[in-house]
């Protein structure tokens, strides 16, 4: 999947993700921090997050001072790896929003989250980044009885805050299987907010676009601290009056951090590319992204060249809060995602033709909560949390702590999520029993209706104690 670029001694970083190894583009890193330097604001991590409050400041102020620090390359971590769903998803349920914030709260900000996938194609668009857009919506299928329960659920939940079948639709059999003709197909639900993109080229779009409006990008740059008024590095230290942490599943590797989120690892396999007959069967004519209603999450997406891009989740937690390039591939979960997809669609086969597999990081918080926040007092700002849903989430993000860092008062610094503190993970071992035994239970819950056909009661319990 590509050569080694330039000696690199980090190894080929297109070797990182199926996304990454068809970027048209050479990888070489971007100049590294020279030394001390002074900024208005300083950004660390050049993912999603970072890149979009970068941009968004640097529209809102253009003389402003914005210098990005990232470890790796733009799009190292999960904004070069993930299932390329530009959607409209939140970790927590309109239910749970409602309980703890309020209805109005929870209508804002889904409505918000709707705003941003067209808004993510506006930019996409204005800026001129060739991401391989598709406006295809998601199809969530349901092939089992507790599944197409919860299918329906999902819609009566949707109507009771408001949102219509133009939102939210729940889809008969036939509907569902004229979309994407999985085996077994029983119902689903559609919902046209959310867009199929090849994320590396979005990321690295972002980024050479940031850089025409003055931003600063420093590559091969890890921050060793962040403090108030500073990002520190081996190579120097930028001060600035404001600075963001926008590190996700990486957060726990900075200093008083390792508790603030899980890194939970998601692993993805791409196929070859398949001939039209095939796709003629599957569906996703228009380039839908798909899923189902079972407890352990898939997606997958019908990418440009014809390959079926699925994932997964299911790898281990790792004590301690590891993040390592070990952890991104892990064969049984590579099996089983081959598994998954010879299930979902018979036409591939029992050995399903696979050529890339890669995974990564995601951060996950102790609440389930995503968050963005900005401390005027000590000038440290964040965002993220966003459990997997981070590629429409993220420019929300970026947008609301341009607003936040700027002192501007609007609809997006009234969301429910802003300056919301989840409580830290448990101590070790606590946090390694805790998060694998849920993954467990999910894993269990979904082989257990498969054969009975009845819903999990042990996967009601697991989702109350998170407040979903």
């Amino acid at each position: 999947m590509g050569t080694t670029l330039n000696g690199d001694a980090a190894g080929d970083y297109r070797e990182l993700s199926y996304w990454l190894s068809t970027l048209d583009e050479p990888l070489t890193p971007r100049p590294a921090l020279p030394g001390d330097t002074d900024a208005d604001v300083v950004i660390v991590g050049a993912g999603y997050t970072g890149l979009w409050t970068a941009y968004h400041l640097a529209r809102a102020e253009p003389g402003l001072r914005v210098v990005v620090l990232e470890r790796e390359i733009a799009g190292y971590g999960a904004s070069g790896r993930n299932g390329g769903w530009c959607s409209a998803l939140f970790p927590t349920s309109l239910t749970g929003l409602a309980r703890r914030h309020g209805r109005d709260s929870a209508v804002a900000m889904q409505r918000a989250l709707h705003d941003t996938v067209r808004e993510v194609g506006r930019v996409v668009a204005a800026e001129g980044i060739d991401c391989d857009w598709a406006d295809g919506g998601t199809v969530t299928l349901a092939r089992t009885g507790p599944q197409l329960a919860r299918a329906r659920a999902a819609v009566d939940e949707a109507r009771a805050f408001g949102f219509g079948p133009e939102h939210l639709a729940f889809l008969d059999a036939g509907e569902a299987a004229a979309r994407c003709a999985a085996e077994g197909v029983r119902g689903g639900t559609y919902t046209p907010h959310c867009a199929a993109v090849h994320p590396a080229k979005l990321v690295r779009g972002l980024a050479r676009s940031v850089e025409r409006l003055g931003v600063t990008i420093h590559e091969r740059t890890p921050v060793a601290s962040i403090r108030a008024g500073a990002a520190v590095t081996a190579s120097g230290t930028v001060r600035a009056p404001v600075v963001v942490r926008a590190t996700e599943g990486y957060t726990p590797t900075l200093p008083g951090q390792r508790r603030a989120v899980a890194p939970v690892y998601s692993l993805m396999v791409a196929t070859e590319p398949l001939p039209a007959e095939t796709w003629a069967r599957i569906g996703l004519a228009k380039r839908e992204t798909f899923s189902d209603h079972r407890h352990v999450i898939i997606y997958g997406q019908r990418t440009v060249d014809g390959r079926l891009a699925f994932g997964g989740r299911g790898a281990p937690y790792h004590f301690g809060s590891r993040v390592s390039p070990d952890h991104d591939r892990e064969p049984r979960v590579f099996a089983a995602l081959r598994r998954t997809l010879g299930e979902l669609f018979p036409v591939l086969g029992p050995d399903v033709p696979v050529t890339h597999t890669w995974g990564g990081p995601l951060g996950v918080a102790r609440d389930w909560a995503a968050s963005v926040g900005f401390d005027r007092a000590s000038g440290l700002a964040w965002a993220g949390g966003y459990v997997g849903d981070g590629v429409g989430s993220s420019n929300l993000a970026g947008r609301t702590l341009a607003d936040l860092i700027r002192g501007e008062h609007t609809e997006l610094t009234t969301l429910p999520w802003v300056n919301h503190r989840s409580p830290r993970w448990e101590p070790e071992p606590l946090r390694w029993l805790a998060v694998n035994a849920g993954l467990r239970v999910m894993a269990s819950a979904d082989g257990a209706e498969a054969r009975t056909n009845r819903p999990s009661r042990r996967a009601a319990t697991f989702s109350r104690l998170l407040g979903n």
